[in-house]
């Protein structure tokens, strides 16, 4: 049965100068691999916002193109729409004619999204649909003047 002791500079153990080099090495290894694959998690479980590429101003409607789908929160306060969305983007404002009668409409960023705000001298409805064309998202919302 053969010792640990050293015989002719040969033994089954190695020296701990090695051992000692290579652990650092495994252990920062190990620190990457896992940093990276958290990385990779937490892109998958928080993506961008969506973020709105181009506004198109037609008769009654506003064409809004998102690079992704948005999340939508809409209402009708006093006549007025407000329409916002979980997006990023650069402010824009402009009008629109509904039903012959000049409608101004603005985004503006909030801490929330981008804030869509329709004005007019009387009361707006608006009807929105969101469909997925071509890669992007496209989203309508017509305007109507309201009866009451």
């Amino acid at each position: 049965m053969r010792g640990t002791e050293l015989k002719d500079g040969q033994h089954s153990t190695p020296d701990p100068s090695e051992r000692s080099q290579l652990w650092p090495r495994v252990l920062g290894s190990l620190a990457l691999f896992g940093l990276l694959i958290g990385l990779m998690i937490g892109r998958l479980t928080n993506p961008e916002p969506a973020r709105l590429d181009n506004i198109e101003v037609h008769r009654d409607q506003l064409v809004l193109w998102f690079n992704d789908e948005p999340k939508v929160h809409a209402e009708v306060v006093g006549g007025t729409v407000a329409m916002l969305f979980d997006a990023t983007g650069a402010p824009a404002s402009g009008r629109l004619l509904v039903d012959g009668k000049p409608v101004t409409w603005r985004i503006q960023r909030s801490e929330e999204g981008l804030l869509l705000t329709v004005v007019a001298a009387r009361a707006l409805r608006a009807d929105s649909t969101g469909v997925r064309q071509n890669g992007r998202w496209r989203w309508v919302v017509k305007f109507q003047m309201s009866d009451i």
